[in-house]
C-alpha cells in the first residue's frame, strides 16, 4: 500500500525518516552528491595550496549550494509532473509521495535561503547563486523554458556545472587568482556536463515526444546521442590526460593520467555494452557517467594532495 503525500502525514519518528527519504528523491540524489564533491574538491584544492577560507564557512557554502540544487530538480518535477508520470514515475511528484503543495514550499525555501546566506558571505556567492538560481527557473518553467530547445538547455546545463559552480565557489573560498587547477576542472567538466546534459533525455524519448519536448534524443535518435556523449566525455578525459600534466605544477602528473585513462577505459566498456534501446539499461549507463563525474572532483584534488 502506498503511503499519504508527505504533506498530509502526521508527525512521527518513521514519518520523519520517510519525509527526510522523499526530500533526498525530489533533490535527485545524483545532482546532490556531484554538488556536494565540486564544493569539497574545490576547497581541497584550495587548502592544498594555503588560500582556503575556514571550515565554517565551507559548511555554509556546501548548505547553500544543495539548496540552489534542491530548487532546480524541484521546480523541474513541479513543472514536468505529467512528462514524469511516464518518464520517471518513481519520482516523490509523479508517484504521489509528495504533493505540489509541499513540493512548492520545499522550493520556495530552497530558492530563499541560499540567497539570504550568499547576502551574509560576499558578492561572488551571492552573484553565483543568483545566477544557478535564474538559470534553473529558466530552464523549466514558462514563458522561456528552455528545456524545450535542445542547444539552450545543454547550454544551461554546462553553463552552470562547469563555470558558475567551479567559479562561484573558488571565488568565494579563495578569491583571486584563479588557480591553474580550477580552470582545469572548467576544461573537463565541461564536456562532461555537456554529456551529462544529452544523455539524460535518451531513456525519456517516449514522454519528451508526447509533449513537444525536442531534446537531442527525440531528434536525432539514442544511438546518434549515445556517441555524441561518449566522444565528449572522451574528448575531455584526453584533454586532461594530455594537458594536465604539462599546467598543473602542483599536482602530481601520475595521479592525473592513470585516473584519466581508467576512467576512460571503464567508459567504453559500459558504453559498448548499453542498449541505447534500452531505456532501463541506458539510465543505469547514465548513473555511471555521473558517478566518472564525481571521480574528477576526487581525482583532481588528490593529485594536488600527493603532488
Amino acid at each position: 500500500m502506498s503511503r499519504p503525500p508527505l504533506a498530509v502525514r502526521r508527525a512521527s519518528p518513521r514519518a520523519a525518516a520517510w519525509a527526510l527519504r522523499v526530500l533526498w528523491r525530489f533533490g535527485r540524489p545524483h545532482t546532490l552528491i556531484g554538488t556536494s564533491l565540486s564544493i569539497v574538491g574545490l576547497y581541497v584544492i584550495a587548502a592544498s595550496l594555503d588560500r582556503a577560507s575556514n571550515a565554517v564557512d565551507l559548511l555554509w557554502t556546501l548548505l547553500a549550494g544543495l539548496c540552489v540544487n534542491v530548487f532546480i530538480t524541484g521546480i523541474n518535477q513541479i513543472e514536468d509532473v505529467e512528462i514524469d508520470r511516464l518518464n520517471k514515475p518513481w519520482l516523490p511528484i509523479a508517484a504521489g509521495d509528495l504533493s505540489l503543495e509541499a513540493a512548492r514550499r520545499v522550493v520556495a525555501v530552497a530558492a530563499i535561503a541560499p540567497v539570504l546566506m550568499a547576502i551574509t558571505q560576499g558578492v561572488a556567492e551571492t552573484v553565483a547563486v543568483g545566477v544557478a538560481l535564474a538559470i534553473g527557473w529558466a530552464y523549466s518553467c514558462p514563458p522561456l523554458r528552455l528545456k524545450r530547445y535542445p542547444a539552450l538547455a545543454a547550454g544551461s546545463i554546462t553553463f552552470v556545472r562547469s563555470l558558475v559552480v567551479n567559479l562561484g565557489v573558488w571565488l568565494h573560498i579563495a578569491g583571486a587568482p584563479i588557480s591553474a587547477g580550477v580552470w582545469a576542472l572548467i576544461a573537463v567538466t565541461v564536456p562532461f556536463s555537456f554529456a551529462i546534459a544529452v544523455l539524460k533525455d535518451v531513456p525519456d524519448i517516449e514522454g519528451d515526444r508526447r509533449f513537444g519536448i525536442a531534446t537531442f534524443s527525440v531528434r536525432l535518435g539514442p544511438g546518434p546521442v549515445l556517441a555524441v556523449g561518449v566522444g565528449a566525455l572522451t574528448l575531455g578525459g584526453l584533454g586532461m590526460a594530455v594537458a594536465g600534466p604539462l599546467l598543473l605544477d602542483d599536482a602530481d602528473p601520475a595521479v592525473l593520467v592513470a585516473g584519466q585513462l581508467l576512467g576512460l577505459a571503464a567508459l567504453w566498456r559500459w558504453a559498448l555494452r548499453v542498449d541505447p534501446t534500452d531505456p532501463i539499461a541506458f539510465a543505469a549507463f547514465y548513473q555511471r557517467v555521473w558517478q566518472l563525474f564525481f571521480c574528477e572532483y576526487l581525482l583532481v584534488p588528490l593529485a594536488y594532495l600527493v603532488g
